[in-house]
């Protein structure tokens, strides 16, 4: 029998340590977007349903161009009539578990634009004042903090978001998580001045809705998602890190639906090698909470 070698402890313990930092930094993250069906059950339920580190509130889908910003939760709550900010105690408590909530500007189909760099400085403050940091007589989710910003822009064209991007990260002194959801195609076509910034912490890419583009799945075929991975997870700054948007069910988007065992097995093994992966985000949380599409990624993301 060959002899046994034996290690100092100190080397033991290193050894410990970097495969333990190894296994945390291969570790991604889970988001979803909430607000959109009444369907979906409360922000709380959301929150304590154990699947989620970061749910975005969707959306504020009114601004710019002279209109005061305007919120809109679907069948939840009447922001005119003020009974949104009965969810500040919801915000407390997904806080509490540890689960980081952002409120998320745009969305497919509303009014919203920048028409102006002044205009951008000023939704950062009504930002500020109303959802995070600083303080308001009408804010509309309550006197909960919020942990940030989501940009998900998918119309209008190239309106002055970096700026936006700017004059918030200035307001939060690095105190706020600014992220957004580009569409899969690169660049994104009104996010990417934003993204270039270098400002922002998460991006989840929409890697669905667009069947036209070398840069999502399907059926039977990866290799236009993996490129279209390949390329966001190349282009973007270093400060960021990249997140795989995805469909939670065939109902949510038009196209790009993946089952979850397509993508544990032939996709998240190398979108997971990229040094900036984040993890997996999905639209959203109604879709998911009827398809367990979230669950069956759980210990995998």
């Amino acid at each position: 029998m060959a002899p046994r070698l034996r290690y100092p402890s100190h080397l033991l313990l290193t050894v410990s340590l970097l495969t333990a930092f190894a296994a945390v930094s291969n570790a991604g993250q889970l988001t979803v977007y909430w607000g959109q069906n009444g369907g979906e059950g409360s922000l709380a339920d959301t929150c304590s349903s154990g699947l989620y580190n970061i749910v975005n509130i969707a959306f504020l889908n009114k601004f710019g161009n002279g209109q005061d910003p305007g919120l809109n939760l679907a069948g939840h709550c009447n922001p005119d009539a003020g009974t949104c900010a009965a969810f500040s105690s919801e915000i407390t408590s997904c806080k509490d578990r540890g689960v980081k909530v952002l409120i998320s500007l745009g969305g497919a189909s509303s009014s919203y634009s920048l028409a102006s760099a002044d205009e951008a400085r000023s939704l950062a403050d009504y930002l500020w004042d109303n959802f995070l940091g600083g303080s308001s007589a009408s804010r509309p989710l309550g006197d909960a903090v919020l942990d940030g910003v989501d940009f998900d822009i998918e119309q209008g064209g190239v309106d002055y978001y970096d700026e936006l991007a700017r004059a918030l990260s200035s307001r939060c002194n690095g105190g706020c998580l600014l992220t957004a959801a580009p569409q899969c195609p690169y660049p994104d076509a009104h996010l990417d001045a934003a993204i270039k910034t270098g400002l922002f912490n998460h991006l989840w890419v929409q890697f669905y809705n667009n069947p036209l583009a070398d840069c999502q799945y399907a059926p039977g075929d990866t290799s236009s998602l993996l490129a279209g991975w390949g390329r966001w997870t190349s282009g973007v700054p270093a400060s960021a890190d990249v997140f795989l948007g995805l469909p939670a069910s065939p109902e949510a988007a038009g196209s790009g639906y993946i089952d979850p065992d397509t993508l544990l097995s032939q996709v998240l093994p190398s979108v997971k090698s990229a040094g900036n992966y984040g993890g997996v985000m999905l639209w959203d949380r109604f879709r998911d909470k009827t398809s367990g599409y979230g669950a069956k990624l759980q210990g995998s993301v």
